[in-house]
């Protein structure tokens, strides 16, 4: 059964009611232990005292905040929990924005909003409110010691919140800003024709991550003791001539399998 990561009120207006937030998504790998390459027995993290030198207990650490160099003051889980905000047990609704109005440059994690059991109707009328404007809300919710501005969205008959960045934790400076560039009318049709070929409804199950797959056969391969097969790589290089590569990825696109029509 899936844990709860987050268990309160959502409020909008004088409505409330209950919900619980389960994680939406979670990137998986390849994940490996650190070794001692002598005889590849697994290393242990060590906590370690500088003043003292030596190792030091986890029930020894607490948590500190530095003022200064080489100042602390000590923080308690407990003095933590009593300057919580209202939003670490409620989410109140602050604004509705239109769907879709909120760049996906903000979004940073995804959970989803399920009604407790007694609670469903409030719940239902939020969910067809939302659908039927077309509307998204913004609310605000304390998640991992941290309080985040969240967009709530229907979702296949439920709701889908997303964490938000702030403003200011977008990396602006790294924004790039192409300068304008000619090009030909031509050009564009070709370039839009492609766009439009290769248009298809979005499946994610046909999507998967080659990498770890590729790690994980390499690691079968050297479990078997067979030597590692190198995965070949596309030789890339810059376009030369843009209209020559536009029709020659035209005609690859028609001779596709599974193609009937014919690019226009």
């Amino acid at each position: 059964m899936a844990s709860t990561v987050w268990k309160g009120y959502l409020s909008f207006g004088l409505v409330s009611f209950p919900v619980r937030l389960f994680t939406a998504a979670r990137a998986e790998g390849i994940h490996f232990h650190m070794l001692h390459k002598k005889d590849l027995s697994r290393i242990k993290e060590v906590w370690y005292c500088v003043e003292e030198d030596k190792p030091v207990e986890r029930t020894e650490i607490v948590k500190g905040y530095e003022t200064g160099k080489g100042e602390y003051v000590v923080v308690e889980d407990e003095e933590l929990k009593k300057v919580a905000p209202e939003s670490s047990s409620s989410m109140e609704v602050l604004q509705f924005v239109e769907s879709g109005e909120v760049d996906a440059l903000y979004f940073e994690s995804s959970y989803y909003v399920v009604a407790e059991e007694k609670q469903r109707k409030p719940y239902a009328l939020f969910v067809s409110a939302l659908a039927e404007s077309k509307r998204n809300a913004i609310a605000k919710i304390v998640l991992h010691n941290r309080e985040h501005v969240v967009l709530i969205r229907p979702f296949d008959g439920g709701l889908v919140l997303h964490t938000l960045f702030y403003a200011n934790e977008l990396r602006a400076g790294n924004r790039f800003k192409a300068e304008k560039t000619p090009y030909s009318g031509k050009e564009l049709q070709m370039a839009k024709s492609l766009v439009t070929a290769l248009t298809a409804p979005f499946d994610g199950e046909k999507f998967h991550d080659s990498y770890r797959e590729n790690v994980a056969a390499m690691i079968e391969q050297k479990r078997k003791g067979q030597s590692v097969k190198a995965v070949k790589q596309p030789r890339r290089a810059a376009v030369i001539d843009l209209t020559e590569a536009l029709k020659r990825s035209l005609k690859a696109v028609e001779k596709a399998p599974g193609r009937k029509t014919k690019v226009a």
